[in-house]
Parts: structure tokens; sequence; C-alpha cells
């Protein structure tokens, strides 16, 4: 687009731009391509016309170009343009809605970068955030209960809950925050485990780092350099000067150890 978009050609570029983010293989290239036009577009019809912001039809247009912009965000993985488009999208959710309806895809949005800051343990903002949802949602929206027991598990340290709600995400979006988050996780349980044994067997290790298949705790175990020996099937940590039976994560281990064996039987 050339000059300052109209209304019209702005909407058709949209739908356009939907249309290929929704395909079954969509071009991710062009769907950033004409997000940028999108966005530029936006800003020159601004700034020819200062009244268009009182429009509900264009802020409802803007609102929905952010949303996608979120979206397509969490499809490529790109947590930065996910933040600040949330950001922007605040004003829309939170603030002074320009007499817009609440979006259909607002709690979803939301409920991600609740997860998105439980991820990057971002504790404050988490419930700073929750502080701005109103009280009916936070206790029977599906897309932020998921989140909040979430936050629970972690204060508790009960791994396990968090493991089994990756089975709950409520949408399958969540998953790419729940799996940074098991990552996370998994990494803090290993560092634990190196402090409090000399070494483990393939099964109680795959279990207590929350994997599905031997193929990943080999991977997870050759990124830490732990020695692997398939005869005696065992894994061994190396050696440290920390590794001592009076180390305090001992106890917790040994829960953890605990919890994902019960597991294991349920499942």
């Amino acid at each position: 687009m050339t000059g300052v978009p109209s209304a019209q050609e702005l909407s058709g570029l949209y739908d356009r731009t939907r249309a290929e983010l929704d395909s079954p293989k969509p071009n991710h290239n062009a769907v950033k391509t004409q997000l940028s036009q999108l966005k530029v577009g936006l800003v020159k019809i601004a700034l020819h016309n200062a009244q268009v912001e009182l429009d509900p039809r264009f802020q409802l247009t803007k609102r929905s170009i952010l949303e996608m912009g979120a979206e397509f965000s969490i499809k490529t993985g790109d947590i930065a343009a996910f933040e600040r488009y949330i950001a922007q999208l605040e004003v829309f959710y939170y603030d002074h809605k320009h007499g817009l309806a609440d979006s259909k895809v607002m709690y979803p949005l939301v409920g991600l970068n609740l997860l998105r800051l439980l991820s990057e343990n971002l504790i404050a903002d988490f419930h700073t955030t929750l502080e701005r949802i109103d009280l009916a949602q936070l206790q029977s929206n599906p897309y932020i209960v998921h989140p909040v027991k979430l936050e629970q598990a972690l204060m508790e340290g009960s791994y396990k809950k968090v493991w089994q709600a990756r089975a709950e995400v409520p949408t399958p979006e969540y998953l790419f925050f729940m799996d940074i988050l098991m990552a996370t996780i998994r990494n803090e349980v290993a560092s634990c485990a190196e402090k409090s044994y000399s070494s483990l067997p393939f099964d109680d290790a795959k279990s207590v780092l929350f994997f599905t298949s031997m193929d990943e705790l080999l991977r997870f175990a050759q990124e830490r350099r732990w020695a692997v020996s398939p005869s005696e099937k065992r894994i061994t940590f190396p050696s440290t000067a920390e590794n001592t039976r009076m180390f305090q994560g001992e106890t917790i281990m040994k829960q953890t150890l605990a919890y994902a064996r019960e597991l294991e039987r349920i499942v």
C-alpha cells in the first residue's frame, strides 16, 4: 500500500492475512510482511486524521490486527514480539476499550501472557496482571484458571501437578510456554539430582525428569554431559564437592522421585 490506505483497503489486507495465517500451511514470510503493512497502514491513517482514533470501527480493526500479530508471534516462537503486542492490547482489554465489546480471543491471549510470565519467573508481574482481571473470570474462565492453578502448583513445589497441567491446556497454543516452563523445571530438578545422587537408574531418571521416552532422556543426559551406561541402564552424574548426602535438596529430590513413580503407576 502506498499513500494513506482507505478503510476498505486495510480491511481487505487484513482478511487476506487472516486467511493466510489460518491456512493449513501458512506462508510465514508473507504473513510477517502483510502484518508490517497493516501496522504501517494504521499509523498512516491516524496521522492523516487524528479524529479516526475516536471511531470504534477503526479501533476494532486496530485491535484485530494486534491480536493477529500476537497469535502469529506464538506460532513463530517470537516471545519478544508477543510481549510487545500484548502491551499494546492491554489498552483495549483493561483501560479504555474504546466502547468495544470484549474480544473473543481476549482471555486466550491474556492466559498465554500469564503463562509467559510464569515461564520467565516474573511472579510479581503475574500477580499484577491477575489484579486487572474480573473476579468471575479468575474463578471460571478456563483460559485464566489454568495458569492460576499452575502458579499455585509451582509455589507448592509440586512439579507433578505442573506436568499434569500440560495435558490439561485449554488450547494447543498454551503448549508453547508450557514446554518452556517444563524445560526450566527439568534443569532445576537435574541440578538437584546431581547434588543429591551419584547416579540414577534410567527409569527413575526418566520419571523424575518427566520425559515420555528414553530417547528424550538420553539426549538430555548428553546435553548435561552425564555418563550413560547402557549395560547397567544407569546414569552417573559428575562428581563435585557439592555431591554430599547432607545436601538440603535431597529430601525434595526424594519427594519428586516418589511423585514421579506414583504418576508412572497411575498412567
